[in-house]
């Protein structure tokens, strides 16, 4: 008996205990379709964390003050950054393309009778660039404003809609510390970034911000926040960093410990990839697991369809047919429920992945490589837990096979 013979009966089989075969298909269908969806939401993830760290701004870098240590235990730091930090890292480094020192606070804003509790960055010009935000209305504050402490805002578009709604907020003003600022700008929306609002600010110029708004605090210039730098390209980055590190140690005539820390785009992307890529996969192995029950419950079918098929089994050994005719017949049988059971899968996490794409913001995707691991692996579970049934069915004796039928 050939192949395409076995495989006509091996289907004749199966399509006569249509309810038999579903429910042994379904553990191999649930183990694919996991599969399927965690690698492809998990690859979601990793792309939208791309695009949300490229909306940063390319190629930052980001120095903020206190040691790594003192971060890593909790431990209040202090200012230790100052705008005298930035302008000398802005002019002494060749690596350096733009550097945006910021001051951010949350502060209460006032139009009327509408407040916001929102984030207000006092900064330069240059955090146009540097963190890549865009004006969609008016324009932004220029270095003129920064010298003469210009009491001027531009506003962010969730912001705006929560003071303003539908009215027009250029020319208009708010208060923002109860210091009356003039709006001359909004921004594009950009959306939220791990946990903050890009859409909730106030951008007013940093010596306003220092001088009528929180007042100064350090005897040796505008304490900031955070300096942001663009380096000049992407293999800048590199040796910006250990320029800046160097510069700041000297000018803070640092001997031991940094008193800032600088963490790179490229460093944290790296870090929050591997972070999804673990998980993903460490998802994807817990949903495999389904796919081993599967496998257990082909080979649990297919002893009990030997037992059940006793008969049949001597009828065609007394007739003619040997070992490997039985043997490859069991086999066809529990390669078929895999391979069907894991097209299914694939078919059905394909689908909750297209979904998940289509109502969420994360750009989820099927991946070629899960689908065909997938498909391997469904095929391999079927032939390793058909090969035993499929042995004790071909060894049975024929005499004895229907004796005991």
């Amino acid at each position: 008996m050939n192949i395409l013979e076995s495989f006509k009966m091996a289907t004749t089989t199966l399509l006569a205990n249509k309810l038999r075969s579903s429910l042994t298909m379904l553990g191999i269908i649930i183990g694919n379709a996991s599969v399927i969806a965690m690698i492809g939401i998990g690859e979601g993830a990793q792309k939208f964390a791309n695009k949300q760290f490229e909306a940063l701004g390319p190629n930052t870098l980001f120095i903020v003050p206190g040691s790594p240590e003192g971060k890593n235990t909790g431990i209040f730091t202090p200012k230790t950054l100052v705008i005298a930090d930035a302008e000398a890292i802005a002019k002494q480094l060749s690596t350096v393309k733009n550097v945006a020192p910021d001051i951010t606070n949350k502060i209460p804003i006032n139009y009327r009778n509408q407040n916001s509790n929102s984030s207000v960055i006092g900064t330069t010009p240059a955090y146009l660039s540097v963190r890549n935000f865009k004006i969609a209305r008016g324009r932004f504050f220029q270095e003129l404003d920064i010298k003469r402490n210009q009491p001027v805002a531009i506003l962010g578009p969730d912001l705006v809609k929560k003071l303003f709604g539908s009215q027009n907020p250029i020319g208009q003003q708010v208060r923002i510390q109860n210091v009356a600022f003039k709006v001359i700008g909004l921004t594009v929306a950009k959306g939220s970034f791990l946990g903050d609002n890009n859409d909730d600010l106030a951008f007013i110029p940093i010596t306003t911000m220092s001088s009528r708004v929180i007042g100064r605090t350090s005897p040796y210039g505008i304490e900031l926040s955070m300096i942001s730098v663009s380096a000049k390209n992407q293999n800048s980055i590199r040796a910006a960093e250990f320029q800046i590190k160097n510069l700041l140690r000297l000018r803070h005539k640092i001997i031991q410990d940094d008193d800032f820390s600088i963490e790179s785009q490229q460093n944290i992307l790296e870090i929050i990839n591997t972070i999804s890529s673990a998980l993903t996969m460490m998802l994807a192995a817990i949903a495999g697991i389904s796919l081993l029950v599967g496998g257990i419950g082909i080979m649990n079918i297919m002893l009990v369809s030997v037992t059940e098929r006793t008969q049949e089994i001597g009828l065609r050994k007394a007739i003619g047919a040997n070992q490997q005719d039985i043997l490859l017949q069991f086999i066809i049988e529990a390669v078929l429920l895999s391979v069907v059971g894991g097209v299914i899968g694939i078919v059905v996490g394909g689908s909750a992945v297209v979904l998940f794409g289509i109502f969420t913001p994360l750009n989820a995707g099927v991946s070629p490589t899960a689908v065909l691991v997938a498909a391997s692996v469904s095929g391999g579970i079927g032939l390793f837990f058909g090969v035993l049934p499929a042995r004790r069915a071909a060894q049975l004796d024929p005499i004895v096979a229907l004796r005991s039928a």
